[in-house]
């Protein structure tokens, strides 16, 4: 266990090693007596066992040496926990909302929410090359916040039981269907940089693939970056309105079914029958008659499919519907436009 980077923390690390010390010591008193009775004691040296019923003066000694032992533990124990539990006072709130599998984080007082997905390569997946340094712990989008400031996290799931954990931080939270649960970190002022952890609630086939990236940065950076995101979020909004071209849908539409897609129906498009169909060949990619049942599709789910309306923007729908019904040998040359995904996200 590390001291981490947070009060919190420390804290857990302090009262971990006082409880380990008392343990330690204990043991070492215990396992001493033990053994030198067992030597010094033996039978073979014509020892014979005292007869005897009870001792009231030992029976105290050891019901209340132990009890205020353990009051001595449970002071600071009972403290820690009341203050990881205090979120009164922060200087930002970010709600976390998990998928299966990846991260979402909407930025309450500044507008700003993105999605967080995995980044490391099929190739790497599947041992065809060799894997990166931080295989399985990378993604598109960090969650960036400033050091020196408390930070309310407030924890919920869209789907299945989660766990929002980040062990530098001393945090660990159920993400769970239908509640809001919160959680803070305070990241101590000369320790910024990039921090890692998993969700750590088994919740299903991709469990190992939704990772946590933390990046800590001084404040002046922080603000910096939120008006770097804001001139992205009102581009991307910019986006949506203009006629893209068939090269730009398919550039952006490969980029994002790799990121989204690909996890269930493989980046061949060939998917893992029956669990996850084939798109190769398939008739709601290949014929036109099926290509609004094609948007309505990836917006509103069908059967194991769930749905990606809230998950995505109309141009990155836009963009892997067009691939998917131009890739692999498909080639129809179908284009669908943002407006068009708009449209029937407004049908519902």
């Amino acid at each position: 266990m590390t001291q981490g980077v947070s009060s919190v923390s420390a804290r857990i690390y302090d009262l971990h090693m006082i409880i380990f010390w008392i343990c330690t010591i204990i043991a070492i008193l215990v396992y001493s007596v033990m053994i030198y009775s067992i030597i010094r004691h033996r039978k073979s040296r014509g020892y014979k066992a005292a007869e005897f019923h009870e001792s009231t003066t030992v029976e105290i000694i050891w019901t209340i040496i132990p009890f205020f032992i353990l009051i001595a533990m449970a002071i600071p124990a009972t403290s820690t926990l009341f203050d990881m539990e205090d979120v009164s006072d922060s200087d930002l709130t970010i709600k976390v909302t998990g998928y299966r599998w990846y991260w979402h984080y909407d930025y309450l007082d500044e507008d700003i929410s993105f999605f967080s997905r995995l980044t490391t390569p099929d190739d790497q997946v599947y041992n065809l090359v060799p894997k990166g340094e931080h295989y399985l712990l990378e993604v598109d989008n960090h969650l960036v916040v400033p050091v020196g400031k408390k930070i309310r996290f407030l924890i919920g799931s869209k789907d299945v039981i989660h766990s929002w954990w980040v062990p530098a931080f001393g945090v660990k939270k159920d993400a769970i269907p239908g509640f809001i649960r919160q959680i803070w970190t305070q990241i101590d002022v000369d320790k910024p940089g990039i921090y890692r952890g998993q969700c750590a609630e088994l919740c299903g086939a991709k469990h190992g693939y939704m990772p946590i990236v933390v990046e800590a940065k001084p404040y002046d950076e922080y603000v910096k970056w939120l008006e770097e995101q804001k001139q992205k979020q009102a581009a991307a909004s910019a986006d949506e309105d203009k006629e893209w071209s068939y090269d730009e849908l398919m550039v952006k539409g490969e980029k994002e079914y790799n990121m989204v897609c690909a996890m269930c129906h493989q980046a061949s498009g060939k998917g893992l029958p029956p669990t996850f169909p084939s798109l190769v060949d398939s008739p709601i990619v290949r014929t036109k008659d099926q290509r609004i049942h094609h948007i309505r599709n990836v917006l509103y789910g069908k059967n194991a499919m769930p749905a990606f309306g809230e998950q995505l923007s109309d141009v990155q729908i836009a963009a892997i519907i067009t691939y998917e019904r131009n890739a692999w040998g498909h080639e129809t040359k179908e284009m669908v436009q943002p407006q068009e995904v708009k449209e029937q996200r407004q049908k519902g």
